[in-house]
């Protein structure tokens, strides 16, 4: 796709972050009938439900090392979901709970049917919001984009920075929320583990939670497993590299579940460094009208898949309203 200069590329609204918060957000804009753009600068649909897939001895492989499973409680993402597995991209997971999900045939199978409907540009890091007359103008490298208003869903860390000169309040408000790092481990192997249970969990242990990736629905493949470290270890392994650190938590992660240690035929690590928010309280979304600015993802919610699409959908509510009732003075 080519971008469009500044003077040409005007949206009624511009999101800035395509994980399920923006995209949520986004979706419910769009369907009011008004012009959106969202940025985001992955290269591709993901986020913190990232797929990563591999070739091993000639096979594509698949690891889903950000979120691994969600639930629905949410009247509105009950519904989401119904229409996710009516379309294939989602499945029950039972052996994470009787109300698990997962994407199909990975994790960021939703975020990738959420953005195909929408006008998405990947690769694009916003870096400075600039106030340009009565519309907001969003430096992204050598791209710049043009909005009446900039809704943001990224990260409260990431937020915090990138709201410093044009909203202070909304970036203080971010800045108020810490966030745990958790280090992942994907693990292939030649035969299948001696571990009986496809999943693995610890509130005591160096590793938080194993996955037998490859036993997800619509997953196929090498024995493949997924290790997260607990918020305590990946703190102690945090400027580790990653080589060493997928060596230490698989070691961590044999050791965990008593079995005994083989030699895998692909090891890799990734560093989230704001996996695990601790969420603000009392509001799902914000949005300051006198701005045209507003925030949302699951650090205002809660810290799931389900929290971040409540909290984006809250945040084109509030919009939406401001919009009505301007239109209505």
């Amino acid at each position: 796709m080519r971008w469009r200069r500044m003077d040409e590329d005007y949206s009624d609204y511009l999101v800035i972050g395509a994980g399920m918060a923006g995209l949520a957000c986004a979706t419910e804009l769009a369907r009011s009938g008004a012009s959106v753009t969202v940025l985001d600068k992955g290269r591709g649909p993901g986020g913190r439900m990232a797929t990563r897939r591999v070739e091993i001895a000639g096979e594509t492989v698949s690891f889903d090392h950000g979120a691994q499973y969600f639930t629905a409680r949410d009247a509105a993402f009950r519904d989401a979901v119904a229409a996710w597995e009516q379309a294939g991209v989602v499945a029950r997971w039972p052996a994470a709970g009787e109300q698990a999900w997962v994407g199909v045939p990975g994790m960021n199978a939703p975020i990738r049917a959420m953005a195909s409907a929408l006008d998405v540009r990947w690769g694009v890091r916003a870096e400075r919001l600039l106030r340009d007359g009565t519309r907001w103008r969003v430096v992204a490298g050598e791209l710049s984009f043009t909005a009446a208003r900039v809704l943001v869903a990224v990260p409260a860390e990431q937020a915090a920075a990138l709201l410093a000169e044009a909203a202070p309040e909304l970036a203080a408000l971010a800045a108020g929320v810490g966030s745990a790092p958790c280090w992942a481990v994907m693990a292939a192997f030649s035969e299948r583990l001696s571990q009986a249970a496809d999943t693995f969990r610890s509130d005591a242990a160096p590793v938080s939670w194993a996955a037998r990736n490859s036993a997800k629905p619509g997953r196929s493949g090498a024995e493949g497993w997924v290790i997260h470290a607990s918020p305590a270890r990946s703190r102690e392994l945090l400027d580790v590299p990653r080589e060493e650190v997928a060596h230490i938590l698989l070691a961590d992660f044999f050791a965990a579940c008593r079995i005994a240690p083989v030699t895998p035929v692909h090891l890799d690590a990734h560093r989230w460094l704001y996996a695990l928010p601790q969420p603000l309280a009392g509001e799902d979304a914000r949005f300051d009208p006198a701005l045209g600015l507003g925030i949302a993802g699951d650090w205002l919610h809660s810290p799931r898949v389900e929290g971040a699409f409540v909290s984006g959908r809250a945040l084109a509510a509030l919009v939406l309203a401001q919009a009505a009732a301007g239109a209505g003075q």
